[in-house]
């Protein structure tokens, strides 16, 4: 009769398939507040379990990613955007024999501290706290799992390992540039090979999916789109593989190529950067010339091109900016009015300010808003109705 796994025997399955330079779970450096593992979970399991369980894991659903959730159903959120990210991380981890878990952990973590409105909220709110320290996503995401969410008696904070926490406060892609980290996660090194991938699924997963609902919604033209030589290739094999289907089909079968292409060029060229750099200890990477996950230099071009179309074509749209207008105006009104008396915000929040400036305690209820739920604060402050 088969025996449970335990955690010791999940440990030993890592030794077993892991590569050499991957992160194990019993090698982790820790938590910060000492606690009992669990009999049948491995540390970066117990990571994943809690940042699911997060109330700002949940409220994901409802922040933006492109479109506001008003704009329609069946557009990208926050919540998706988390879970494509975290499917296209175990996929490149499971390739290169990294820890699975680990990778998806940081990915499913990476947003938890967006602000609602994308990224017009984000630049809102770094304007408007750049006097108190500023305001950059990442940073936000590791206050999140180390200070705001509240779930355990004895601290608070998430209290995750040490190496999932390294991977928010060293997420980089080219809308992530977060400041330098402090002394806890060495600043000047790079992150584990793990936050590596889930840096570049992150960007898959945003370059894909924006792709797929700007096509959806009309804001992208076809016509336009067959400027970037990628996706040239990657329709063209949608239609050798079902030829004569309607667009829709072979949008979705295009999409599907995209993301297999990019993963499949990541796994070979990053096998060649780690044999390249030396790696042979999970440490290794933290310590390298560069990065090891990566593509290829002409994908890495093709890529960047696309990148390149959906910034002038889809970001940069008129209605795109209409929607980011109003998330200007919300978010930007709504600080002002609770700075300015602070007996507006919930006394959950009001119990801190003695502890943390006003301001960022400010800053915090804001970020962690859906876009529905700022939009009904700023109803009921500023919009006369006849339900007040």
């Amino acid at each position: 009769m088969m025996a449970l796994n335990s955690r010791e025997r999940l440990e030993e399955r890592e030794d077993l398939l892991l590569a050499p330079w991957a992160s194990r779970s019993r090698e982790s450096r820790g938590r910060r507040h000492a606690e009992p593992e669990p009999s049948h979970r491995a540390a970066f399991q117990r990571d994943r379990d809690r940042i699911i369980h997060a109330t700002a894991f949940r409220r994901l659903e409802y922040k933006t990613q492109v479109f506001i959730y008003h704009e329609g159903d069946h557009y990208r959120n926050r919540l998706t955007h988390s879970l494509e990210t975290a499917q296209i991380g175990r996929s490149l981890a499971r390739m290169l024999g990294l820890n699975e878990d680990l990778v998806e952990a940081i990915a499913l973590a990476h947003d938890l501290g967006h602000p609602p409105f994308g990224h017009a909220g984000e630049r809102v709110l770094d304007n408007v706290m750049r006097p108190f320290g500023g305001f950059e996503h990442n940073r936000q995401s590791l206050r999140v799992v180390e200070v705001i969410e509240h779930r355990y008696p004895g601290f608070r904070g998430l209290n995750l390992t040490w190496e999932t926490r390294e991977g928010l406060a060293k997420h980089r892609t080219d809308w992530d540039e977060p400041d330098a980290d402090d002394g806890e996660y060495a600043p000047g090194r790079l992150p584990s090979l793990e936050a590596q991938v889930a840096n570049l699924a992150d960007e898959i997963a945003y370059t894909a999916h924006d792709l797929d609902d700007g096509i959806c919604s009309e804001l992208i033209s076809f016509r336009a789109l067959h400027e970037a030589p990628l996706w040239e290739v990657c329709y063209a094999d949608a239609e050798r593989s079902a030829p004569g289907e309607p667009a829709r089909l072979l949008v979705a079968g295009a999409i599907r190529s995209l993301i297999g292409v990019l993963i499949a060029d990541c796994g070979e060229a990053t096998l060649a950067a780690v044999d390249e750099l030396g790696l042979r200890r999970p440490d290794d990477a933290r310590t390298a010339a560069r990065a090891a996950v990566r593509l290829s230099p002409l994908m890495a071009e093709q890529f960047g091109e696309l990148k390149g179309f959906l910034n002038r074509n889809l970001y940069h749209h008129y209605r795109v900016r209409r929607m980011e207008l109003k998330a200007e105006r919300v978010l930007g009104e709504l600080f002002e009015a609770y700075v300015e008396d602070q007996e507006l915000l919930p006394p959950s929040f009001r119990a801190h300010i003695g502890d943390t400036a006003p301001e960022r305690i400010v800053c915090d209820y804001l970020a962690g808003m859906t876009d529905r739920y700022a939009i009904r604060e700023y109803q009921k402050l500023f919009e006369l109705t006849e339900k007040l």
